[in-house]
């Protein structure tokens, strides 16, 4: 995560570069003059309503709307994992700027990990991130698996279902690579979100679940949160001071974080750089208000995993997480094929 400098010198570096924007090259006064946005933004969100992308598009875009003159136009498709939301994306967004694709990059990255898209890979760009968001072990307060190490001395006896929001998720592999470094056997049943996720787990139909952090916050008082894959717990007592995954078994495990950012097609990237300035400055004009960290609280979001990034820490983080994919990719693409072939038993 960006740590509390780290992120103070973000906003503050972009305050700085807006002040000399305004003030020197007049990039407002250019906006405006050249009549962009000229109408309202639409964003494909590759998951349901309700979940962790949907909350931190509305925390976003509440305030945007004020700053751009424009309204935006949600549209949820989580479909195949999130794949649809972006073969629609490219085959149905203008090349103008007034498409957007607001995803969470782990889940989709990983998703060409397992199954390259129809499309060229480096035909959409994240531009802007919001969050960093680290996935964790839980169970519901009813469950008969009490604390991490019962889990795994249970499936060292047999297979643990678990649940997850998706198979290709930073989550699903945290879970997999602690079977691999522990010898316990887990199979993960993709639910379709984060709300199925846990209803999985509260009606005791799984034995435990995995989500990013951020979302069971708010719902702590339902469940426990036992196991944390990240480098270190930022939130503290708000996830029952869970250890990591690294203090706890010595593994050597890296960051295994959600992060939700905006993404936009390339060819406008190239062709409106301009326009992409509008966007970048604006957007980093909105998480430097003091409205967005109250509206972020309100909200009962974790504040601490607010780390905005822009392009360079986008591709970074795509870097990373592509890589820690093909790392476990064995994984990955076993438990996708065990669930196509429970799937096709069913239909049959």
């Amino acid at each position: 995560y960006l740590n509390e400098l780290n992120r103070r010198r973000f906003l503050m570096g972009s305050v700085a570069t807006l002040a000399a924007g305004i003030m020197g090259s007049g990039w407002i006064a250019d906006a405006a003059a050249a009549g962009f946005p000229a109408k309202n933004v639409r964003v494909y969100i590759p998951t349901r309503q309700g979940g962790g992308a949907d909350r931190n598009l509305r925390l976003v875009t509440n305030l945007w709307k004020d700053v751009l003159k424009v309204n935006f136009e949600p549209a949820f498709y989580p479909g195949a994992a999130g794949r649809v939301a972006y073969e629609k994306y490219m085959a149905e967004a203008s090349g103008d700027g007034h498409d957007l694709i607001f995803g969470n990059m782990g889940p989709e990255m990983l998703n060409w990990v397992v199954k390259k898209p129809t499309f060229p890979l480096d035909a959409y760009r994240y531009f802007f991130r919001v969050d960093e968001d680290p996935s964790v072990i839980f169970v519901g307060n009813r469950s008969k698996l009490k604390t991490i190490d019962e889990i795994v001395s249970e499936a060292k006896k047999r297979t643990v279902n678990f649940a997850t929001s998706r198979i290709a998720h930073p989550a699903t592999i945290g879970v997999l690579a602690l079977g691999r470094a522990t010898g316990a056997k887990f199979n993960p049943v993709p639910m379709s979100g984060g709300r199925n996720t846990r209803n999985g787990v509260a009606t005791g139909e799984l034995d435990f679940g995995v989500l990013p952090a951020g979302g069971m916050v708010v719902k702590r008082k339902n469940f426990k949160m036992l196991l944390l894959f990240a480098d270190k717990n930022v939130l503290g007592d708000k996830i029952h001071n869970a250890p990591t995954v690294n203090a706890k078994y010595g593994t050597k495990l890296p960051p295994l974080v959600s992060a939700r950012a905006f993404g936009i097609k390339t060819e406008v990237i190239e062709k409106y750089p301009d326009r992409m300035k509008v966007l970048e400055d604006t957007l980093r004009q909105v998480v430097a208000m003091d409205k967005f960290k109250q509206a972020v609280i309100k909200a009962k979001a974790p504040w601490e995993l607010i780390s905005p990034g822009g392009q360079k820490e986008c591709a970074q983080y795509a870097r990373d997480i592509t890589a820690i994919g093909e790392e476990y990719a064995e994984l990955l693409k076993g438990a996708s094929a065990k669930q196509r072939s429970k799937k096709k038993k069913k239909k049959s």
